[in-house]
């Protein structure tokens, strides 16, 4: 059983993260919060009466490959084609081509309550989304005009083929040929692997976005190019013509996201895939860039979603199961139910708090998103950009690392019964297991940030970032509210920590000391992650003044909880930072194996 948190969503959009400020903007000027909680109330309603009860079912059945054609989960064609005249497909897409251009905010909050509903069935949709991203920024008109409109409303699907089975993370390897037609089409060859969703039964076409490279194109990344090529040609009055050149070519057996089809295709048996250029030839990796940025802040939602899911279900468990009796309960027949229990509690807290976490990172990063786009003076989209260019890597590393860790813990909450299949708990944990690793692994992301962020406007923008949250420590401090207890000084203690990896991060790199920073990379990313956390669950703390006395409790207990116990990691993480790189580029792996 899944209720969807809309108002802990709506509150964390609206109180946390921003939300107001963009209601304030000329764009988003029509967006009052009557209209905001109606689109979150049908969202959670959705989530938790469509697709919710699909998501054991999904596991189960998986996703069959025969003659050629994959199948979806029962029910699986009915709930998306609900979803889709629900007009949630379109729901950020441009209003000229169908869409209600509504900000990423409100859509990583769907996105939460659709992938708590269930993982593999949000993510198909999401790839779409991310076509439509790179199609309304790159593609030519006449492409628009062909398929824009059906991407948006989810007749058609999208997909994103990047890898191939020698080309993982590293793009450099990527083999796949384009050849030029004479009527300005490509022939596409080549095989793509992990590709999800490349094949289902929910819609009549797919349209595949593919890396390849053409014959001249320069080596490396700066010789790629992007191409839309369509499971079924399209005829120019817009009806479906001959099967294309691509098929799949088989299906993976995972671990899980099950009900999700991952496919390898093949591209090109039969004499060339006909493919359409997106963009500009040799730049297609800044096309496909469109779509992975927002796509790396969908996956950091899909560990939300996953965590939220998944402590629900330990919660509901330890409120039912009844074992031993806790201190200083007087139960009737000896027993106490776990939750009751302090070592359950701490862990059901810890689920909770980590929970919270995640959705006001990923809030944040959207919210950073929306309001790059709303700008209009320069200076304020330059800043805003680089705010979500600082919060993407942390968005999507931290959070999905956090649905593990609670799907994970919703396992020992269980204990036996949670090694058992039958219960459930144990899908939460094999379906968020993927999301570390795909769309940029988590040290692909800490590289990202410390690399590619940390250095933005010569570092000063971390060190304003860091200074933001340092105020609301400092307003914590303030408020003299005894319930903080060590709240303020816990979360003052993790910002000096980040301030000094920081400085210590920006140094190497200043020095050409390169290795010493990618050493401290991974951890780096977590004690940024940790500090923001911390910081954002407190400045809930503090703006539940006019909330429900149960409530402003509850999220006071909530940041103090993380402040006094998680955060106490940041200290060790720092130590780790500036220590631990002479050790680890000492290390030889391949000496172990001789």
């Amino acid at each position: 059983m899944y209720r969807a948190p809309v108002d802990e969503i709506a509150f964390t959009l609206k109180h946390v993260c921003g939300l107001s400020d963009l209601q304030k903007s000329a764009r988003h000027a029509e967006l009052g919060d009557d209209l905001v909680d109606a689109i979150l109330t049908e969202a959670g309603r959705f989530a938790a009466e469509e697709i919710a009860p699909l998501n054991k079912v999904a596991d189960a059945h998986g996703t069959p490959l025969e003659n050629g054609n994959v199948s979806t989960p029962p029910g699986w064609r009915e709930a998306y084609h609900a979803w889709i005249e629900g007009g949630w497909n379109g729901l950020t897409a441009d209003p000229q081509s169908g869409g209600q251009g509504l900000p990423q905010m409100l859509s990583a909050a769907a996105l939460e309550m659709w992938n708590s509903g269930s993982m593999a069935f949000a993510i198909g949709p999401t790839l779409t989304i991310g076509a439509v991203e790179a199609m309304e920024k790159h593609a030519s008109e006449e492409l628009k005009a062909k398929y824009l409109e059906k991407l948006v409303t989810g007749e058609w699907m999208g997909t994103m083929n990047l890898t191939e089975p020698q080309a993982g993370s590293d793009l450099n390897a990527l083999k796949a040929k384009a050849e030029r037609n004479e009527d300005g089409t490509y022939r596409i060859f080549g095989q793509k692997i992990f590709i999800t969703y490349g094949d289902h039964d929910l819609t009549d076409n797919i349209i595949h976005m593919v890396l390849a490279r053409l014959p001249d194109a320069p080596p490396g990344t700066k010789g790629i190019s992007l191409f839309l090529v369509p499971k079924f040609l399209v005829n120019d009055d817009g009806s479906l013509g001959d099967r294309n050149d691509v098929k799949v070519a088989g299906v993976e057996h995972k671990m899980g996201i099950h009900g999700s089809p991952t496919c390898t295709m093949v591209y090109g048996d039969e004499g060339g895939a006909k493919g359409w250029l997106i963009g500009e030839e040799n730049r297609g990796l800044a096309c496909m860039f469109t779509m992975m940025n927002n796509a790396r802040l969908a996956v950091g939602i899909q560990g939300l979603g996953v965590a939220e899911r998944a402590f629900q279900h330990a919660l509901a468990y330890a409120i039912e199961r009844k074992q031993g009796r806790a201190p200083g309960d007087t139960g009737e027949d000896g027993m106490s139910p776990i939750a009751r229990h302090p070592d359950i509690k701490r862990m059901l807290l810890g689920m909770k708090a980590r929970t919270q976490v995640a959705r006001a990172i990923c809030y944040a990063c959207a919210h950073a998103i929306d309001m790059a786009n709303v700008a209009e003076e320069a200076a304020a989209k330059t800043f805003w950009s680089e705010r979500a260019s600082l919060l993407t890597p942390i968005a999507k590393a931290l959070s999905t690392d956090f649905g593990v860790e609670v799907a994970s813990l919703g396992i020992q909450i269980h204990g036996g019964m949670g090694f058992i299949e039958e219960t459930g708990a144990a899908q939460h944990l094999r379906d968020a297991r993927i999301a570390p690793i795909y769309e940029g692994t988590n040290g692909i992301q800490s590289i990202d940030l410390v690399m590619r962020k940390l250095p933005l406007s010569g570092g000063e923008h971390i060190r304003g970032f860091i200074q933001e949250l340092t105020d609301i420590a400092d307003e914590v401090a303030a408020s003299n509210r005894p319930e903080f207890g060590a709240t303020a000084e816990r979360l003052a203690a993790s910002l000096r920590d980040l301030t000094e990896a920081t400085d210590y991060m920006l140094a190497a790199q200043a020095d050409g000391r390169i290795a010493d920073a990618l050493s401290g990379a991974t951890p780096y990313l977590r004690v940024a992650g940790l500090a923001l956390g911390g910081a954002l669950l407190a400045k809930g703390a503090l703006r539940s003044a006019n909330e429900p006395a149960a409530r402003l409790a509850e999220r006071t207990l909530l940041a103090r909880s993380f402040c006094e116990t998680t955060l106490g990691e940041t200290a060790g993480l720092k130590s780790d930072i500036l220590l631990s790189a002479a050790v680890i580029q000492g290390f030889d792996p391949e000496a172990l194996a001789s």
